[in-house]
């Protein structure tokens, strides 16, 4: 058995909104896979118990979990996402900072041409990059 390693989101109540609107914007991505809480369970009925997606490849896992924290995301971890084009760029900021925050506008850094960090509506920080 091989050891893998991968992304994991920890939403309440929003990780299948998240992945929907992640594999609509970002190109070669896709749900893989659903677990739900069944009726009587730890979280809501229908929830996500546990889900797999990728996003260009890369295969994150989330879950939308029953208890409250007193933590949520933070811009310490990121996805990083090297557009081909301006006109990439410019399409998944727009869906991205809808509802979001920004931490870094889009503009030249002297690293790079174009760059820009956000916050989406659910709290999960994005660097998108001019390559």
């Amino acid at each position: 058995m091989s050891t893998t390693v991968r992304p994991f989101l920890m939403f309440e109540g929003q990780a299948e909104a998240a992945m929907q609107l992640y594999v609509s914007v970002v190109p070669d991505s896709e749900i893989l896979d659903i677990k739900r809480y069944p009726a009587g369970g730890p979280g809501p009925e229908g929830s996500v118990m546990l889900a797999a997606f990728s996003v260009a490849g890369q295969v994150v896992q989330c879950t939308d979990s029953p208890i409250k924290h007193a933590f949520t995301f933070t811009p310490s971890f990121s996805f990083f996402v090297e557009c081909e084009s301006r006109e990439r760029f410019d399409d998944l900021w727009s869906a991205l900072s809808d509802g979001g925050g920004v931490m870094m506008p889009p503009d030249n850094y002297g690293f790079s041409q174009h760059f820009g960090w956000l916050s989406d509506r659910f709290g999960v920080s994005w660097q998108l990059n001019v390559a």
